[in-house]
């Protein structure tokens, strides 16, 4: 199906009452904000950044070795970010799909399929483990064909990911409708393994549980920049400074400190909308009794769930560069983008027409050139980061903070030794050049979605090279 972008009046009017803010921050629960660093203190290990990537990496550190002394520092809130942002989605994909890995690693692809079960796992044991209330439940993820050309490449990927160890199950269009009921499906894979969750909630756990476990938070304190001294490195903030043995930058799509960073890394605007309940009847309507994830496989797609309270979000497709970098909370809100997500929302379920729209939102991914994560160190070794996860890091991010402590404590592990932590993605080019290549990208990839996925001159050329880019 090819969705039309031109949103009409009963669409329009779903939206009329919608709260330009996160759903999931949006919440009672929410907790009181730490207060900012404003003295100077020491540490055996500073953490920049609380979303999923620094709260990881907090917990393990702590859990590892106890003594340990952790600062984590926040320029907002924990889980301000895309932490707190994002579709919910924890797949324990480490490489942005089976395929994205398998061209990329074809080797260590068993591998890594091995450790991102290995860290969903993990994930879900911390969750019970600490009691963590955030709606994690174990429901699967299910990819959607809407055009036909789409079927073949679904069944190919179920039945050659069971080479690799991955148990994804081909459903026909009468099972895929069974399951969710849409006239545009016309098949479907469900990887069972995903969960789905309240990522807002599961930050805030983690939050406290790392307070438990005794490591120092400040949130509103910015880090202004790192100075390095022998055996140290000074993380300087407006009101204070710490002085650590280590550094580890969990900053994601935001400014890196590090200023190489900036070639590997552009962050990408992604918008979201969040209905209200559904009804009994409407809920008949589709189905979807089994809180499976789903997304379509466009380059350009969706991705949506639904909550325990019977909300859909629905979010994805548009994937907006703002020129030279820009990060800003008023990005965040793009009606335009809204009213395509409200469009396409209502062909995909037209029995849903009069429904309507609660919250919309945005928020910056940070995207690479390889879809997936990367890591480095700098400082003579007494620095080290994660970065790139692409809109993948829910479940990718606890991995993530495995290898960036690994590297710092200079152990040789099974993730330090894999191809796809020593590798680094191809950088962007910088401005004046960046802008036109990504939009002239994103051009490229629409264009392959409304002629049967058929890429052109350009998108070729970036397949052969192993860039990419897409919603």
């Amino acid at each position: 199906m090819i969705f039309s972008n031109t949103p009409r009046p009963e669409t329009l009017k779903a939206l009329a009452d919608v709260k330009f803010t996160p759903f999931w921050l949006d919440d009672p629960a929410k907790p009181t904000p730490a207060p900012p660093l404003i003295e100077n203190i020491q540490a055996d290990l500073v953490i920049v950044g609380a979303g999923f990537t620094g709260l990881w990496s907090a917990l393990i550190a702590k859990q590892t070795n106890p003594e340990r002394d952790v600062v984590l520092l926040e320029a907002g809130e924990v889980g301000i970010g895309a932490s707190g942002r994002n579709g919910g989605f924890v797949a324990s994909s480490l490489t942005h799909s089976f395929q994205n890995g398998l061209n990329r690693w074809p080797k260590e692809m068993a591998k890594l399929v091995e450790l991102g079960h290995k860290n969903l796992d993990g994930i879900e044991a911390a969750i019970k483990q600490f009691h963590i209330e955030c709606d994690f439940v174990r429901s699967g993820e299910i990819n959607v064909a809407n055009e036909e050309y789409q079927i073949e490449e679904l069944r190919e990927e179920s039945e050659h990911s069971a080479k690799y160890g991955e148990h994804i199950q081909f459903l026909s269009q009468e099972q895929m409708r069974a399951r969710v009921n849409s006239p545009t499906y016309l098949a479907g894979i469900l990887d069972p393994s995903v969960a789905m969750v309240n990522p807002a909630r599961l930050a805030w756990g983690l939050r406290r549980v790392c307070l438990e476990l005794g490591v120092r938070l400040f949130e509103g304190t910015q880090v202004m920049g790192l100075e390095e001294k022998r055996a140290s490195i000074i993380v300087k903030t407006p009101h204070g400074q710490v002085e650590a043995k280590k550094v580890a930058l969990a900053t994601n799509a935001f400014p890196p400190l590090l200023k190489s960073l900036s070639f590997y890394v552009v962050p990408v605007y992604d918008y979201v909308l969040m209905t209200e309940p559904l009804s009994n009847e409407q809920h008949d309507a589709i189905g979807w009794r089994g809180r499976e994830g789903l997304s379509d496989i466009g380059n350009q797609f969706h991705y949506y769930q639904i909550t325990p309270d019977g909300r859909i979000l629905w979010g994805g497709y548009d994937a907006i560069y703002y020129r030279n970098n820009q990060v800003s909370p008023h990005l965040e809100n793009r009606p335009e983008s809204f009213a395509r997500l409200a469009e396409h929302f209502f062909q995909t379920f037209p029995q849903l027409t009069g429904l309507r729209f609660t919250h919309a939102w945005g928020g910056v991914i940070d995207t690479c050139s390889r879809y997936t994560a990367f890591w480095g160190k700098a400082y003579h070794g007494k620095v080290a980061y994660a970065v790139g996860y692409t809109g993948l890091g829910v479940g990718a991010s606890r991995f993530g903070a495995q290898v960036m402590l690994d590297l710092l404590d200079g152990k040789k592990t099974e993730r330090t030794e894999l191809q796809m932590v020593k590798s680094k993605p191809f950088p962007f080019p910088p401005e004046p050049f960046r802008s036109p290549i990504i939009n002239f990208t994103r051009w490229s990839l629409n264009r392959a979605d409304d002629n049967e996925g058929k890429r052109n001159l350009w998108l070729q050329l970036l397949d052969a090279l192993g860039l990419g880019f897409d919603s």
